[in-house]
């Protein structure tokens, strides 16, 4: 049976508000008494509920965050973001993979809300923000990340995406290249879709450039191997002479068709840039050109605005609500023929 804090009260004889100014405003507190109130405590193993406290106070001393996809490190760096300026205010972050399904993100924000948790930090799955909208509205304050809001009513960190595809492109054709493929999808997902409007871009300023689209059902590395083991199947003549994947994670699967499985040589053959520059992008074995986005400041800025938001609302001030756009970095490694 669990320990209450009348349990505490009696073994300590003092009365249940006594224990409770410990636990809470142990100044008001004589030092003797509050030496005998924790002598009780640590006596009977009572565990105080933080959560049923803060609930009573009307919000948690959580953040919700919902990603993409967890095991795609660029969303681990913006968790990692997230709780650092998370822990400054004494915040704890909850971390929700929406799997890049629709019902799971749904499935988080509605446990998410019901949780009270002090506010969200959200990568969106498709166009519709009007759900995170009546969020706010309801009381659960939202910040999106990793996407650009058109909404008034939500805070924003995001990269510009389309300069992001653009960059990469636009390195691809300047080492000479011009038949290109544009590896990624669902283009439902905003970050996809500008990606390849940027690359569409870039290819429109070279006439003597095309673009073609091979279309994947995830973000993932074997997802990626099945887009390479396509291109690597082709007749020499039909083949792309460079790739750009919308994410790393597909970067390297293509990698690893195309090297380790289909012995064409990158960048001689193919040469190859992904997205996000994740850790792994360095290490791979043709270390991976890739277009930088700083996510850890992401995740962190996210939160910021967040903290912010929560901040006016208590003082009875409209929240100001912000848009940040970082710019994103091209990073040249062996697979683009260079090295940064």
């Amino acid at each position: 049976m669990a320990v209450s804090v009348r349990d505490v009260a009696l073994a300590a004889s003092v009365s249940v508000g006594t224990v409770s100014n410990v636990l809470n405003r142990p100044d008001k507190v004589a030092p003797a008494t509050v030496e005998r109130v924790l002598a009780a405590i640590q006596e009977l193993g009572f565990v105080r509920n933080d959560a049923a406290r803060q609930l009573r106070a009307g919000r948690s001393r959580s953040i919700g965050l919902v990603v993409l996809d967890v095991r795609n490190p660029f969303f681990t760096d913006i968790a990692r973001g997230a709780e650092n300026r998370a822990a400054e205010d004494g915040m704890n972050v909850l971390l929700g993979n929406s799997d890049e399904s629709q019902a799971r993100e749904t499935s988080y924000l509605d446990s998410f809300e019901e949780q009270r948790v002090h506010g969200l930090v959200v990568s969106p799955l498709d166009e519709d923000l009007t759900r995170f909208a009546r969020l706010a509205e309801r009381g659960t304050p939202v910040v999106l990340v990793d996407r650009e809001s058109p909404e008034e009513s939500l805070s924003s960190v995001a990269v510009d995406d389309v300069e992001g595809g653009a960059l990469a492109v636009e390195h691809l054709l300047s080492i000479g290249r011009r038949r290109i493929a544009f590896v990624g999808g669902p283009h439902g997902i905003r970050q996809v879709a500008d990606r390849l409007e940027g690359a569409r871009k870039a290819i429109e300023q070279v006439p003597d450039a095309t673009l073609e689209v091979v279309a994947t059902t995830s973000l993932s590395v074997l997802e990626g191997r099945r887009a390479g083991e396509a291109l690597r199947e082709r007749a020499a003549a039909d083949r792309p002479d460079a790739v750009f994947a919308a994410n790393d994670l597909l970067a390297t699967g293509v990698l690893q068709a195309l090297v380790m499985m289909g012995g064409l040589a990158v960048p001689d053959d193919i040469a190859l840039i992904g997205y996000d520059d994740i850790d792994f992008a360095q290490a791979a074995v043709v270390p991976l050109s890739s277009i930088r986005q700083p996510a850890v400041l992401m995740g962190y800025t996210a939160v910021d605005l967040l903290m912010r938001e929560t901040s006016d609302a208590a003082s009875d001030s409209a929240p100001e609500r912000q848009h940040v756009v970082f710019r994103p970095e091209l990073v040249v490694r062996e697979s683009t023929g260079g090295v940064s």
